[in-house]
Parts: C-alpha cells; sequence; structure tokens
C-alpha cells in the first residue's frame, strides 16, 4: 500500500540517507513530495524549495535536525499526518511532545531500515 510520504530535508547530494530514501520509497512505489533549502533533483524527482500545500500526507520524514525543525512545527502539525518518522540524528523532545498533544503518532526510526525490513 503507497503511503504519501513527505521528506523534510531533502538533498540531491547522494551519500546523504535523504536522497537514498527518496529513491527506495519511488521505487516501491510510494508517492512523494522532497522539501530540501535548496532546489534540485534526486536523479528525475525535483526537490522543492516550497511546502506542498496538500494536506493528505501519511508520513513526514525529517532528514532536519532538531534547531532546523523549530520553522515547520505548525507545519507539521497543521498538515496532520499519520505519523511523523525522526531518523537518526533528528530526535526531538520538544517537537514530539506537540505531536503528542496533537494526537500524531511519531516514531524514532530509519526510514530506510523501515523499508528494507518492510515495515514502512
Amino acid at each position: 500500500m503507497s503511503k504519501k510520504t513527505l521528506i523534510l530535508g531533502a538533498s540531491s547530494n547522494p551519500s546523504r540517507y535523504s536522497y537514498r530514501a527518496a529513491i527506495k520509497l519511488t521505487n516501491l512505489g510510494h508517492e512523494i513530495y522532497c522539501y530540501g533549502k535548496q532546489r534540485g533533483y534526486i536523479e528525475n524527482i525535483e526537490i522543492k524549495n516550497e511546502l506542498p500545500p496538500q494536506k493528505d500526507f501519511d508520513t513526514v520524514t525529517l532528514y532536519l535536525n532538531p534547531t532546523h525543525q523549530q520553522q515547520f512545527y505548525n507545519y507539521i502539525i497543521e498538515l496532520k499526518p499519520k505519523r511523523v518518522l525522526f531518523n537518526p540524528g533528528t530526535e526531538n523532545v520538544e517537537l514530539q511532545e506537540l505531536l503528542r498533544q496533537n494526537k500524531i503518532n511519531f516514531e524514532e526510526s530509519c526510514t530506510l531500515v523501515l523499508l528494507s525490513i518492510g515495515n514502512y
């Protein structure tokens, strides 16, 4: 089942985990939207520097450190995704508490690992 996913912190650098996750998500049939500080491409997937207006995301997967997440708190809460994934290095107690208060599920998990073991 496809899970529409917003990648916050996408990078066009092939050595970055957000790059690898975008490719793996796409290859497994998930619809994705890549948001990054800088525009670019992950193969043929566009990285945009404006947030998507749509509100029907299943998952937001974070590739931003906690300091850079702060500007997205309200957006993520208003988006009301089914879950937020905190990839290694993105764990953020403050945002997790906001998610908890707004009844949005979250996990401290690696998107790539979840995909590779079939638990995405």
